[in-house]
């Protein structure tokens, strides 16, 4: 165990350690200038690019939440609801394909979908008569952030924890005893009876712990934001995670970004003590 102790030391909490300590000086990464005290944290707070990120990730959150609480729902209760279970497992091979695709394609097949003049979604709206919908997706003010969102549609297996999702949905319908659901037929329970009253609230873990993981994957994200727009046009699309590597890597402002770091690592330290115990159940 003590090379793997050596190795955790070194790669996750010295870094974490690092990181703390630089927040509080002008450091670019090589030498640690001038002791700032908390200026960095302060000109953090007042910073209007970094509210604007916060208000952008505080949208990719709730559009999330949303999305993955209920089409990887919904694509797990129609392969659960199938008779032959021969055909549920192709559909849920076939659902499961696109998580084996690098996330750096699905990125820019995307950024094609997009393209203001050669764009697929462009094309279709102007095929159907909707050419008054046409826009520039990425490099619009309005829609450059929806438009990230958007990303993964149908949403069943999109980008994060989208095809987990499903998976665990499927595992927590599965485990439904076949008794209930023999009971159920012989009531003559609806289809909507059984997926609203029983199948639902029976999966509530799993809606939970769907909850948790989308919360945290969503906060720490930034790589879709950064190859799709790059925060553009004028940061609104931008995120904290993004602004935290720009002002790093662009601007040599290790010491801000460290502290841009370190208060994102306290709310989601925050966040997952808040999702534990709602996602704990009684015993």
């Amino acid at each position: 165990m003590f090379p793997l102790l050596i190795l955790l030391v070194t790669l996750r909490f010295y870094p974490i350690l690092s990181a703390f300590f630089h927040s509080f000086f002008r450091w670019d990464g090589f030498q640690t200038g001038r002791f700032l005290g908390l200026a960095n944290y302060q000109r953090l707070i007042q910073d209007a690019n970094m509210i604007q990120a916060a208000g952008n990730i505080g949208k990719f959150v709730v559009s999330r939440l949303v999305l993955n609480l209920t089409f990887p729902m919904l694509g797990a209760l129609l392969i659960y609801h199938l008779r032959s279970t021969r055909t549920g497992y192709v559909y849920r091979v076939l659902f499961m394909i696109p998580m084996v695709v690098p996330l750096i394609v699905v990125l820019l097949t995307w950024k094609f979908v997009y393209h203001p003049y050669d764009g697929v979604l462009n094309r279709v709206l102007g095929a159907i008569g909707l050419e008054q919908l046409e826009r520039i997706w990425l490099g619009d003010f309005d829609t450059a952030l929806w438009a990230v969102i958007g990303i993964g549609f149908p949403w069943v297996t999109g980008l994060g924890i989208a095809g987990f999702a499903l998976l665990i949905y499927l595992a927590g319908l599965q485990r439904i005893s076949a008794d209930i659901m023999d009971a159920l037929t012989v009531d003559g329970a609806t289809i909507l009876t059984r997926i609203f009253r029983i199948e639902i609230p029976l999966i509530a873990d799993q809606i939970r712990v769907i909850t948790v993981l989308t919360t945290i994957n969503t906060l720490q994200s930034y790589v879709p934001v950064m190859i799709m727009t790059g925060g553009g046009p004028s940061n609104a699309s931008l995120v904290p995670g993004l602004y935290l590597y720009q002002s790093a890597f662009h601007h040599d402002r290790f010491g801000y970004a460290a502290a841009i770091g370190v208060v994102m690592a306290i709310i989601l330290v925050v966040v997952t003590v808040l999702t534990n115990r709602f996602v704990r159940t009684k015993q």
